[in-house]
């Protein structure tokens, strides 16, 4: 009890004398008493003759004398951020802010200081008026008034500092200085943050990509009331976010400086919203349940809707693999290989952008609408094929066995698969995101397994394989009929195509279909005469419709989404706090099972009279176009992709994650 008793009046002494020296700072101008100042500082420009118009880097060229410290724009708990006063020459300008390099901690008596004891240099611009001739003098003059520390006593000081420049060429001065200078202030970070407060802790989520060295990770909030200056802080990394506990309760938007290395830091933000606590994955055990996941998940692709366009090639690479059963398994083989390579491929690829900083999920390649102009062009050759305008190598693979084309056959029905999330995939692949890269590429190869399971079944169980229609005529019958449903997924990736980039996508999608449906066709007629498809053909096939999804470089807004208002986590916090039960869907225009959801449950007369009674507020996603910001957001609830349900129910502290195949009935009981 002594000993926190004298630790409670050694802060309560250290506190009031900086607060009297921070009052003293505030109302005089003061000189140091005696000899120097404890803080030498120097300005230093990086320009000595700037340009007329130009803009000129000044350094407060600071340095401490040993012992002592100076305070960051935040002192913290105690202390006194420094006061400027420009004397400026007529219609030169001086931002009112400094640029701050990272500060250190100080804790003194139990009081939190962010200070500097090494040489520092917060950078001020100013910005020279234009129309100066040549060799005009421009002086510039700075009051500075700070406080100064030890860790016993405080003293204020005061500075005249001066600088005096000439408009000339705009040569650099003190390059080296300044690259160091500049490389300690904290840089932007775009993505925003997001902070909720759990169990009394505030839990601050920063995205910072898996791959960023973080070194004696700390944040420095720009204000007060944000987090409390001198609580812990727990720091802890969750794939490609930071996670900071510590204790806090703030009411707007969080705005500081996250340290990640000695002299290095980002300028961050984050505001209210949901954060996913992260769960031990540290043993086998996490890592063998996703990949169980991703292969149910992959199974269940084979009845989901968004695959109903590749049924067609699969129904003719069946019907074709006779009682062979040699051939039948390297089929089977084969496929299982295609379709596992994509999906590793297309995971690696997904890990890879977001250790870059992207926030990306499954299905990210169709939110480019030029990958969307390329899919139009393969599957109306597709079409095309099954309907027998041609037969070329390109799509022969469809109707023709073999381990090359069991192989390809199975990749592009994982390609076809990825706008579809079912149960149990997208909580495996939320995951695989968080796992470490081996791991998380065995998720991904699970998903891939689980899409191949049912052909590994028919080619190596003879009793299946048996089961299935003897080759014919009907086949090619059949063949002509299957032409129909990939004709459909055409129409949908011309309406996709016009979603995602307004009247230029429409249009390049149909140029599109005429121009693969011209060439294609001519090369059926040079076949149906006995002559081969022709190599410029052949040629033409592939760069006509690249060309063409390269002039697709930029689209019009899309129309506004009806059903609900669209979604951002300031009008879900607006919502919440005003009491209201709020369901929450994320979808996308290239995710069929999120559009089979919507018409069958969610844009219903009884869904929505049921809303309406309950006074249930629905809010909309769209991740048509990959917005980060949704992305981070999906991401947060352990979710790769979409499509993501979520009632907040009201007074819940958590959300409710319903499950990835809706029921009218399950959205009428919601309350």
């Amino acid at each position: 009890m002594a000993n926190r008793l004298i630790a409670a009046m050694r802060a309560l002494c250290f506190a009031v004398m900086t607060l009297v020296a921070a009052t003293t700072v505030a109302h005089a101008d003061l000189a140091p008493a005696n000899g120097p100042p404890h803080l030498a500082m120097t300005l230093v420009p990086d320009s000595v003759a700037p340009r007329a118009g130009q803009t000129v880097t000044i350094a407060l060229d600071t340095r401490p004398e040993k012992g002592w410290h100076g305070y960051w724009r935040n002192p913290g708990d105690a202390g006194f951020a420094p006061s400027l006063a420009w004397t400026l020459p007529k219609g030169a300008t001086a931002d009112p802010d400094l640029q701050w390099p990272v500060p250190s901690t100080l804790l003194i008596a139990g009081l939190m200081n962010y200070v500097y004891e090494a040489p520092y240099a917060p950078l001020a611009t100013l910005h020279v008026p234009a129309g100066l001739a040549a060799g005009t003098r421009l002086p510039m003059r700075l009051a500075i008034n700070y406080l100064v520390c030890t860790d016993t006593i405080c003293v204020p000081e005061a500075q005249q500092l001066s600088l005096d420049l000439t408009i000339g060429d705009g040569a650099a001065a003190h390059a080296t200085d300044f690259d160091r200078w500049r490389a300690a202030i904290p840089k932007p970070l775009d993505a925003a943050g997001t902070y909720q407060l759990k169990d009394g802790k505030l839990v601050l989520a920063i995205p910072l990509p898996a791959a960023a060295k973080v070194q004696d990770a700390a944040f420095f909030p720009y204000g007060p009331d944000m987090v409390a200056y001198a609580a812990p802080q727990a720091v802890t990394r969750d794939g490609d976010r930071l996670l900071i506990a510590t204790a806090g309760a703030p009411k707007g938007r969080i705005a500081g400086v996250l340290r990640i290395g000695p002299d290095l830091g980002l300028s961050v933000h984050a505001d209210a919203g949901t954060v996913a606590m992260p769960t031990d994955r540290s043993g086998w055990s996490a890592a063998l349940l996703a990949f169980a996941g991703a292969v149910l998940g992959g199974l269940i692709l084979n009845v989901m809707p968004c695959v109903f366009p590749i049924l067609s090639l699969k129904a003719l690479h069946l019907a074709r693999g006779g009682e062979d059963e040699r051939a039948a398994r390297v089929d089977a083989i084969g496929y299982l290989v295609g379709a596992v390579l994509m999906c590793v491929a297309l995971g690696g690829l997904i890990l890879g952008l977001r250790a870059g900083g992207s926030a990306v999920g499954w299905a990210f390649q169709l939110q480019d609408p030029r990958i969307v102009v390329l899919l139009i062009a393969l599957t109306f050759a597709i079409t095309l094929n099954l309907a027998g305008r041609f037969e070329v190598p390109v799509p022969q693979f469809a109707s023709h066995g073999g381990a090359a084309g069991s192989v390809a056959t199975g990749a592009l029905a994982a390609f076809v698969a990825t706008p579809c999330s079912g149960p149990f995939m997208g909580a495996a692949l939320g995951a695989a995101l968080v796992l470490p890269w081996p791991a998380a590429l065995a998720v991904f190869a699970g998903l891939g397994l689980g899409l191949a399971l049912p052909f590994l079944a028919i080619g190596f169980v003879p009793s299946l394989r048996r089961g299935l229609p003897k080759p014919g005529l009907w086949m090619e019958r059949f063949r002509r009929v299957l032409a129909v449903p990939m004709a459909l997924t055409v129409l949908a990736l011309v309406w996709l195509a016009w979603r995602q980039a307004g009247m230029a996508g429409l249009l390049l999608g149909i140029a599109t279909i005429v121009a693969t449906g011209v060439v294609l066709s001519l090369g059926g007629r040079r076949q149906k005469r006995g002559l081969g498809f022709g190599r410029a053909l052949a040629l033409a096939a592939l760069i006509v419709p690249a060309g063409l999804a390269a002039a697709l470089t930029g689209g019009a807004a899309r129309p506004a989404k009806v059903g609900g208002d669209t979604f951002s986590e300031a009008r879900l916090a607006t919502l919440r706090a005003e009491g209201r039960p709020v369901f929450a869907y994320f979808t996308a225009d290239w995710c069929l099972s999120c559009k089979v959801n919507e018409a069958s449950s969610i844009d219903t007369a009884a869904t929505h009279a049921a809303f309406a009674k309950n006074k249930v507020a629905v809010l909309v996603g769209d991740w048509t176009d990959g917005d980060p910001a949704l992305g981070r957001f999906i991401q947060a609830h352990n979710r790769a992709g979409v499509p993501l349900y979520l009632y907040y129910a009201p007074g819940a502290t958590e959300p409710r994650v319903l499950p990835q195949v809706l029921t009218p009935g399950m959205l009428a009981a919601l309350r």
